[in-house]
């Protein structure tokens, strides 16, 4: 659901959504990175069509910076186990 405040719209958010919007804000840059390269197709962090696809990604890239070279390091040594 949206409201409009001052001339701005929000978004108000349901408690199930709510609940999966703080795991992506409780997740480390690793598990975040982890999560993009591997996750099964349809996860809905990257349904596009649900709001946590814009939070993941801002929190991903805009907080964390994305990938480094020692995270992809880290993700390839967990894949081989």
């Amino acid at each position: 659901m949206f409201i409009t405040y001052k001339g701005k719209t929000m978004r108000i958010y349901t408690k199930e959504e709510q609940k999966e919007i703080d795991r992506i804000n409780e997740m480390s840059q690793t598990d975040m990175c982890e999560l993009w390269r591997h996750a099964p197709l349809g996860h809905i962090y990257f349904n596009n069509a649900l709001p946590y696809s814009k939070i993941f990604k801002q929190r991903l890239f805009g907080h964390f910076n994305g990938f480094t070279p020692e995270i992809s390091k880290i993700i390839q040594k967990r894949s081989l186990v």
